[in-house]
């Protein structure tokens, strides 16, 4: 159990840093759909930099759990609430994508917390 939670964990953290790497880069497949969603480009660093926090919490827990729980929590909501912008701009297409990230860290969170 201990071994997958770290394989999740690991891979939820690169995955997570990945979006935040991209989005305090600007990448144009990052940016262009916040700018569809309404999303205040001053709000852009912020975000980017609250995934960043996570992605490296995430690490961090696997030596300090209560670091790994809190960040998880805090990237669930994050995610949950990528969500909830995406189907308010009524973007159905897309919601996948913030979903695809909330999984693997609820995934981790649920495993960490059986470990």
């Amino acid at each position: 159990m201990f071994t997958a939670y770290v394989i999740v964990t690991v891979a939820a953290a690169l995955w997570v840093g990945f979006s935040a790497f991209s989005l305090l880069r600007r990448a144009p497949f990052v940016v262009e759909p916040l700018v569809e969603y309404g999303v205040p480009q001053t709000w852009w660093t912020p975000l980017g930099i609250a995934k960043a926090l996570g992605s490296i919490g995430l690490l961090v827990g696997l030596f300090v759990p209560a670091i790994g729980i809190i960040a998880a929590i805090g990237l669930i909501l994050y995610f949950t609430g990528a969500v909830a912008t995406v189907l308010r701009a009524r973007s159905y297409k897309t919601v996948a994508f913030p979903v695809l990230y909330l999984a693997p860290v609820a995934v981790a969170l649920g495993l960490g917390l059986a470990a």
